[in-house]
């Protein structure tokens, strides 16, 4: 298994890659998004509906972006809201959901460990989400890492990095 990891800074940007990869064959339990949850700071106006940018809009309600993630990309059964320690509320749908759940102490830079991507990489990582960008981890087979980060270039993602398996660059 390999796993694609990739920054957005627009929401709507990274819902349009969750549905190119969808659209390339990738399957729901391949794909997980984690974005801020930028209720705590906002009146409720931020929805996703509007194209607002993570950094000025925020993701609004996590209900609103989960259901509208969803629509687009079928991950709404793994959409929830989550408090990691060190960034504050988030917003996590797929396969990642599950993990970052647990992780109390490791936070998500610990999460992203756990699929193989080193710590000094994670941290940057978590960072950039602390930041308000949107981050989109995709684990697959090797053979699918060039389609999967193509697919998150190609949708505006920056720092797109792929490791494990035999296909890892930096």
């Amino acid at each position: 298994m390999s796993t694609v990891i990739g920054v957005f800074h627009d929401i709507s940007a990274a819902e349009n890659a969750v549905k190119a990869l969808r659209d390339k064959g990738f399957k729901d339990n391949e794909i997980s998004i984690i974005a801020k949850d930028e209720q705590k700071r906002q009146s409720g106006s931020g929805d996703m509906e509007t194209g607002g940018e993570m950094g000025t809009d925020g993701i609004g309600d996590g209900t609103a972006w989960g259901a509208g993630l969803g629509g687009v990309a079928g991950l709404l059964a793994g959409a929830g809201a989550l408090a990691i320690p060190g960034i504050g509320p988030i917003i996590a749908a797929g396969p990642l959901a599950g993990v970052l759940s647990g992780a109390v102490t490791g936070g998500v830079a610990g999460g992203l460990i756990d699929l193989g991507i080193p710590e000094e990489r994670g941290q940057q990582y978590e960072e950039e989400l602390k930041q308000g960008g949107v981050l989109a981890v995709i684990e697959t087979s090797s053979d699918k890492v060039n389609d999967a980060s193509s697919i998150l270039r190609q949708n505006g993602a920056k720092d797109v990095e792929a490791h494990g398996g035999e296909n890892q660059r930096n």
